[in-house]
């Protein structure tokens, strides 16, 4: 037994050895100084253009602009847009479709100068719509937003954390014409001011509507937990779930650690243990921080969790405000995970990792499935890029959403993989941790395995997708309610759509005679069917708008889809 243990040992830090992150940001083109914000300014790691690569954005101090990085091949350049950020103190930039059009629209909090609401007319072309979106104009200290769809309306909501002991926390209700309406009391929200950081939108008892968690700043104030009653309103019950811990609170981060169907939350500390409540699955939650090792024990803000290797278990990231001098302040924290949920401190994957930092987001610079990190600090020359140099032993699967009855970004989702009996689970987020946002992608790690048995995605329209024996190491793009079938990535070696791109027609060929190709808008509207009942077809779309189409094959082999584009 003793030899068992040692190999083990061996084992787990040769595993250990091989994760191992290096800051690029200024080799990838990323230089931005974003001042010396009181308690930090937010990032955003996600794809705002949809081209298929993430891109960077990034708050910054009252005078300096937001950020905005877009990401060509890997590589990141400056990236200009028709709005004006230099006059407010941003906290947390979100890039959320609020209108179910297809594009990301821009929206930002600030400590000094409100909210602010972008529209994006398409290509990119944003219009302040702040004051005729309904929202306060009031300059209250706004942090974190974080967007869902509390009462399953099909359009993201908005909780807005309001760092102050007499102005509440706002919710907005999407009313699904670019206009907001303030929903607190009609939702049942406590109105006093709790000195808030920031919330998630989370179903902590599966029961498939949005509660919320919130933390708050200072010992004064417990932390609230909202459940869901499924009729538009909340009550409050963090007593009752055993989360409603008093502390220097700031981070909401949400992912279930120990892969058992429940939802798990990570709340970091000033300046002493941080918190991880494990879900109990009843209801109630216990702070296993402890036994886990993740308590940090310094001044911690953004928290994030990642498979780092892709090995199959989260490990964990801490953005601290230590800075080197003190070696008993940690500055960070990068925890890895030895797959029984025993987490161990190791900063040599991070290395040199000296900086105020506050807000941290994982994506993926390169598109080869190892998700990176990027981290905004204050009173520094540059963000960090946190570049994943692990080398890729390691299979991974990356899935996308595209919600149809849902919200079209899919937020609320929860997407489950099995691997010979094994699952992984994911929750999707807009507007998570502390003042961030990550990759629209959902990671996880496959380890050796080639193929996964299923990935089964649960919207909040109740509508399940479930795709069998998908391949590895590709980015799954799923369509809210166009399951595909089991045998669908052999019929992807069988049937060919093209030219795609096109202007006018698409040309389908199968080796099997098609029995119905029906073809669907970006919102999943049925537009047309046709009957082809033979191996070639073409479908004139000539007349259709400039956009992206969803093409659904069924053929004597079963069914599948492809996405094309008209422009």
């Amino acid at each position: 037994m003793k030899r068992v243990w040692i190999w083990t040992l061996i084992a787990f830090k040769f595993s250990l050895a091989q994760i191992s992150f290096t800051e690029s940001s200024q080799q990838l083109g990323v230089s931005a100084s974003c001042g010396n914000t009181y308690l930090g300014n937010g990032i955003s790691f996600y794809d705002y253009d949809n081209d298929g690569w993430d891109d960077i954005t990034i708050a910054s101090s009252n005078g300096d602009p937001v950020y905005f990085y877009k990401n060509i091949n890997g590589n990141f350049v400056p990236h200009t847009l028709n709005i004006i950020t230099n006059n407010l103190s941003a906290k947390q930039v979100n890039w959320v479709d609020i209108d179910n059009d297809g594009d990301n629209d821009l929206f930002i909090t600030s400590e000094n100068a409100g909210v602010k609401l972008y529209e994006n007319t398409g290509n990119m072309i944003m219009q302040d719509i702040t004051e005729s979106s309904g929202m306060l104009l009031d300059e209250f200290p706004y942090y974190g937003a974080s967007w869902g769809d509390y009462n399953n309306d099909g359009f993201l909501d908005v909780f807005l954390s309001i760092r102050h002991n007499v102005i509440p926390n706002i919710l907005y209700k999407n009313n699904s014409d670019n206009t907001f309406t303030l929903a607190n009391n009609e939702a049942g929200l406590l109105n006093t001011g709790y000195m808030s950081f920031c919330s998630a939108f989370l179903d902590y008892d599966n029961d498939g509507d949005q509660d919320i968690y919130v933390s708050n700043d200072k010992y004064v104030v417990r932390n609230l937990m909202y459940r869901n009653n499924g009729d538009g309103t909340f009550t409050e019950v963090a007593e009752e779930t055993g989360t409603d811990v008093s502390i220097d609170a700031m981070t909401v981060t949400v992912e279930d650690v120990n892969n058992d169907g429940w939802i798990d939350i990570y709340i970091t500390n000033d300046p002493y243990n941080n918190v991880l409540f494990i879900n109990n699955g009843d209801g109630t939650f216990t702070d296993m921080a402890q036994s886990y090792n993740v308590t940090f024990n310094s001044t911690s803000w953004g928290a994030v969790f990642l498979d780092a290797d892709n090995d199959r278990d989260l490990d964990l990231y801490v953005s601290g405000e230590g800075n080197g001098s003190n070696t008993s302040l940690l500055s960070s924290g990068f925890y890895i995970n030895d797959g029984n949920n025993n987490f161990s401190l190791y900063n040599d994957a991070v290395p040199n990792d000296f900086a105020h930092s506050y807000s941290n987001a994982i994506g993926d610079t390169d598109n080869d499935g190892y998700p990176e990190m990027i981290v905004n600090n204050i009173n520094h020359s540059n963000i960090f890029l946190w570049k994943n140099e692990t080398p890729d032993i390691y299979n991974w699967l990356k899935v996308k959403l595209e919600g149809t009855e849902s919200n079209k970004q899919g937020i609320g989702s929860v997407i489950e993989i099995s691997i010979n009996g094994e699952k992984q689970y994911r929750y999707t987020h807009c507007g998570e941790g502390y003042l961030s946002q990550n990759s629209q992608a959902e990671f996880f790690g496959t380890e050796h395995f080639t193929v996964v048995d299923y990935v089964k995605v649960t919207w909040l329209s109740g509508i399940e997708d479930i795709l069998y024996n998908v391949p590895v190491n590709q980015t799954l793009n799923i369509v809210e309610g166009v399951t595909l079938s089991n045998n669908t990535f052999e019929l992807e070696k069988h049937v060919k759509v093209y030219p795609n791109p096109t202007s006018e027609t698409i040309k389908i060929e199968s080796v099997q005679p098609m029995l119905t190709l029906s073809i669907y808008d970006s919102m999943g509207k049925l537009l047309n069917v046709a009957k082809p009942g033979s191996l070639n077809y073409s479908l004139n779309i000539k007349n259709y708008s400039d956009g992206v189409y969803t093409v659904k094959i069924k053929s004597t082999e079963g069914e599948i889809t492809k996405r094309v584009i008209k422009q």
